[in-house]
Parts: structure tokens; sequence; C-alpha cells
């Protein structure tokens, strides 16, 4: 580090169990960048002294993680349309000391399933869950053509998330209840699932959020959760042949989303996957959750899933 090192932080609450300091350093290295990134522990109340400080040091960008990402927003000097449209911020850039806002939620998830040759083009997509997450990929999806079902355990939150992104959307957007019999009549004609609870995630790792029978192998099965990388969700899907698509996907491409934003250079995602992985093997604990660069801890208020038993299989 020198004095013209640009530092980037990830701010939220907690952070300690966060892969993206791991990540992103070693992507800055291995291009010869004079980059570095921390993780800065940001208590909600400390919010506004934390965007001074930040203001005033010149940090170069942020991720943002819970519990600030909509909070964030009026202290920033501008957005991106995908930010503002889904009203939260996971990535900031210092534009010559204007702060801007950015979401790379959407694209990550978009990128990750294309990633394995997934095309949600054309195709009929039920996401479960009405929580951050779901908004960020709903709203990147009310942009193609296909269909796209929202389940929540609370139908009225998929509701008001449904009617809020079907104005000019060129998806047709539905919503329902998230019970045995609305997943079975959803899942019979669909192409692609997408999990967005934290069910299935450790220490809860036991838990399916969709029974096994429903599964089949002409389904591709995307599950946001990401410690660990291969759910129950995953195995059972992949044990019927069905192709799988991991949380982990998501958030190495949103970071190197957010790369790319800071940089202006094309992020080493091969070696970001790498590092991602090793550092989870080296028994990195806690509950993560691919939404926002990194989430740690309780998902947000959006999914009233969270602690909850489903299905056992």
């Amino acid at each position: 580090m020198s004095g013209r090192t640009k530092v980037c932080a990830l701010i939220g609450d907690p952070v300690e169990h966060s892969l993206s300091p791991s990540i992103q350093n070693a992507a800055f290295e291995a291009i010869g960048l004079d980059y570095v990134y921390v993780a800065l522990r940001v208590a909600p109340e400390s919010l506004y002294d934390a965007l001074s400080g930040i203001r005033a040091l010149g940090f170069h960008g942020l991720n943002v993680t819970m519990p600030h990402k909509a909070s964030v927003i009026r202290y920033l000097d501008g957005l991106n349309d995908d930010a503002r449209r889904i009203g939260a911020v996971n990535t900031v850039l210092n534009s010559k000391g204007r702060l801007l806002g950015y979401n790379t939620d959407g694209l990550g998830a978009l990128q990750a399933l294309r990633s394995k040759g997934v095309e949600p083009e054309g195709r009929k997509i039920v996401i479960l869950g009405a929580g951050g997450a779901s908004r960020a990929i709903v709203y990147s999806l009310s942009r193609l053509s296909c269909q796209v079902s929202v389940l929540n355990r609370t139908p009225e939150r998929a509701e008001g998330l449904v009617l809020e992104f079907s104005k000019g959307a060129e998806a047709r957007l539905s919503w329902g209840p998230l019970d045995r019999e609305n997943l079975a009549k959803e899942l019979e004609d669909a192409d692609i699932l997408v999990n967005a609870t934290p069910l299935g995630m450790r220490p809860l790792d036991s838990e399916i959020p969709v029974p096994s029978s429903l599964l089949r192998p002409d389904l591709t099965v995307f599950d946001l959760v990401y410690d660990p990388p291969e759910t129950r969700l995953l195995k059972e899907a992949k044990s019927i042949g069905a192709k799988v698509v991991e949380g982990l996907d998501m958030l190495i491409l949103q970071g190197a989303a957010s790369f790319e934003i800071w940089t202006g250079c094309k992020a080493p995602v091969d070696l970001m996957a790498k590092i991602a992985r090793e550092a989870l093997c080296l028994g990195r604990k806690g509950i993560r959750w691919a939404m926002g660069g990194e989430v740690t801890g309780k998902p947000d208020e959006g999914n009233d899933s969270y602690g909850k038993t489903w299905y056992h299989g």
C-alpha cells in the first residue's frame, strides 16, 4: 500500500465472515492494480457518519450489504437505472467526489444462469421468496420476454413485487402462495426454479424449500444459498439429472461486475471463483446468502421463511 493506493470496502453489519476481501484483493493483485479491499462493520445508526468518513477519506468504491442496501441511497449523489428501480444498492463508485450507486444483483443472477448454458428468454421461471434477492431478479427478468411466477408464504408481498414491476414489463409476471399445492401446479410446466429464500443454508442445510418429488430432470434449479455451495436442493436436483446453478456463481459474478465498475478492467472471473471456493473450503463459518455482493446474517424482511422448516424431502 502507498499514498496512491485506491481503497475499496464492504460496509454492512455483520461483515466478519465475508468472502469479498479474499476475492477482490486476489483479483486486484492478479492484474497489477494498486487497490486494496477491506471489510468494515457499520451499525445502522452509524451509516451517515460512515459515509461522511468515506467521502472525506476518498474511498474509491464500496460494496454494500445488509442492512444498508436501501438506507444507503439517501446518502448517495446518484443511482443507475437498475439501483433506482430495484430500490437497493450493492455497489458504490466514487466518481470525482460523487458517490454513485449501482445494483449488480440481477445482472449476477442472469450471468450465472447463462454461464451454465441456460437462457431465461422465452422460459417460465418460478421464484421462491419475495425479499431483496427476488426483487432484483424479478426486475432483471421483467425486461426479457419470459414468464415469471413469484411465490411467497405471505402472498401479499409477492403480489406487491409483481405489481410494481409489471408496468412496462416485457415479461408476463404472476404471483401466488408458497404452499405445496401451488408449488406443484407452478412447477409442472416450469423451465427454471430459483430459490431466493434462505432455506438450506448452514446451519439449516438439511432443509429443502421444495419437495424432491416435484423436481424433474428437465428443470434447471438455481439456489441462491452458497454456504454450502451444493445445498440439499441442488443435490436432490442433480441426483435426477437436472441442471443446477449454485449461489456461489451469482456471488462471484456480481462481485466481478462491481470490480469492473471500480476499475474499468475486465474481472479475472476464473481466479475469483477459485479463491471463493478455497475460502469456503477453509472453513469460513456463518450464514451466507448470495445477495448484494454478499449477505451475512439474516436475510431481509421481505422473506418470511427464515428459520421455518418447509420440507424434509
